[in-house]
């Protein structure tokens, strides 16, 4: 059983709630310190006491949300095919988004710009997969700059995960979707030998 939440931690966890809910579904200049306490039924100085203001508030969404997605992907154990991990980090990264709607609309829409190609921190969401992509590159598996590999995949999986969300595809034309677009974009960065026996093995 684990130790009570203190009173500051109850109202921080009310007002990155509120301020999530609100970021995401409401204009960013709509999102005020006012507007956020009162959702949160706190007063906006614990605001101030806790966050030291609106973009405390707002860095505090951002490290939930980037600390959330780097978790799931995580825990993505590797095996022996360097092409099922990258897949798996991608079943990961849309099973994150479908299960925290306001955190990955908040991450990907301008709070933080998410960007693949920049300098990779620890805790950073795009690690894992840069580390599977780098395996499989040393494995000849995959050719071409692990970067650039990374942003093709991250800006299919964005652009499904992101449709799905908005309820541009129901559930089973998401699943098939997400499928076949994941394994097209991956084939495409195979070696010759390795996309001449994916594409035998598809046949």
């Amino acid at each position: 059983m684990g130790r009570p939440r203190t009173n500051d931690e109850a109202v921080r966890e009310r007002l990155v709630r509120c301020a999530t809910e609100m970021l995401a579904t409401r204009p960013r200049e709509s999102v005020t310190v006012r507007a956020v306490a009162a959702a949160a039924d706190a007063s906006t100085t614990a605001v101030y006491s806790l966050f030291g203001g609106k973009d405390g508030l707002i860095g505090a969404v951002r490290d939930r949300a980037v600390a959330g997605l780097f978790q799931e992907v995580s825990a993505v154990r590797p095996c022996e095919d360097p092409l099922a991990d990258v897949y798996a980090l991608a079943v990961a990264y849309r099973r994150w988004g479908r299960g925290h709607r306001h955190l990955y609309t908040v991450l990907f829409g301008g709070v933080q710009s998410f960007d693949p190609s920049g300098e990779v921190g620890g805790n950073d969401p795009v690690r894992p997969l840069l580390a599977a992509i780098d395996r499989a590159l040393a494995e000849s598996v995959l050719e071409g700059d692990a970067t650039t590999i990374a942003l093709s995949l991250w800006a299919a999986m964005h652009g499904l995960v992101t449709l799905e969300l908005a309820g541009a595809l129901d559930g089973a034309t998401a699943e098939a979707a997400f499928r076949s677009t994941m394994h097209a974009t991956l084939r495409g960065w195979t070696t010759p030998e390795v996309f001449t026996g994916l594409r035998e093995a598809a046949h």
